[in-house]
């Protein structure tokens, strides 16, 4: 299935038959043709092993894939992922895993922001500029000197982000960032991404939790559990269609046994998304 967006000029990303086996065998992903437009908001929807990660690693140049073609920031990505000017490509496009501590491994948070400017071979008074700015983007100057093991799950998540913020990259790749959060903590982050999107960078998130996806994105793709891509349009239209999500494995229908019988559809992880009028409150 073909998924082009809905941008004009040249995208971001242009993938035309892409797939992906993990040692040559497991299929993660399987005909992937999407293009995505600078500037979009991306919610990658899909239940789990649907290759919503594998598809954010190819994007980043971790991966090749292992047959269609791929393009990202106009470089051929089995380039990128064979180490052809690789630190360049990561500088524009940066990728958050769901694990903040695959990224936090430095003695504290600003040492972990100030990495990749360091490795730019900024002068210092740059280098301060750019943390200070992603600390700033993510609300946790105050957590400059903490050591990443001493944070919360939230915190962590946002140093990592900030992590990344610290380039300028032009796209930013999210996998799961609010996985494991308190409520709390879960809306402080999604407000924070809500506002890397105003500002203008082309966001991309994979999330199972679709409460928080008409905040974060203004279109969505769902990934089938074939790992070819089943649906891709508007949020409101993706998420008013439970027949789709429940063919995506996102919902579930649940007999109810009331008169004769009524089918209700439930998210697995979370609630019907709110109407716009009733979103939840920011914190």
């Amino acid at each position: 299935m073909s998924s082009t967006g809905t941008g004009t000029g040249e995208p971001i990303f242009h993938l035309r038959g892409v797939c992906y086996r993990y040692a040559g065998r497991h299929a993660a992903l399987d005909g992937i043709d999407l293009d995505i437009y600078p500037g979009e908001q991306v919610a990658l929807l899909g239940a789990n092993g649907s290759g919503k990660s594998t598809l954010l690693k190819l994007m980043d140049g971790i991966y090749g894939p292992s047959a269609g073609t791929m393009r990202a920031m106009g470089r051929d990505i089995a380039a990128v992922a064979a180490g052809e000017d690789c630190f360049s490509f990561h500088r524009a496009v940066g990728l958050v895993f769901q694990d903040p501590d695959t990224q936090l491994f430095s003695a504290t948070v600003l040492d972990d922001v100030a990495f990749g400017p360091l490795q730019l071979g900024l002068p210092p008074a740059e280098v301060k500029a750019c943390c200070d700015e992603a600390l700033a983007q993510m609300e946790i100057t105050h957590l400059a000197d903490r050591a990443p093991f001493e944070l919360s799950g939230g915190e962590k998540k946002r140093a990592a982000i900030a992590a990344v913020l610290s380039l300028h990259p032009e796209v930013i790749l999210l996998d799961e960032p609010t996985a494991s959060l308190d409520p709390r903590t879960k809306w402080v982050l999604v407000n924070l991404i809500r506002k890397l999107g105003e500002a203008g960078k082309t966001i991309i998130t994979t999330t199972h939790e679709l409460e928080i996806v008409p905040i974060i994105a203004q279109r969505v793709i769902v990934i089938g559990e074939d790992r070819r891509i089943l649906a891709d349009g508007p949020t409101a239209a993706i998420l008013a269609d439970h027949d789709l999500l429940i063919r995506a494995n996102l919902i579930h229908e649940h007999l109810h046994e009331q008169g004769a019988g009524h089918n209700h559809a439930h998210l697995i992880h979370s609630h019907i998304p709110p109407a716009a009028g009733s979103l939840p409150q920011r914190v």
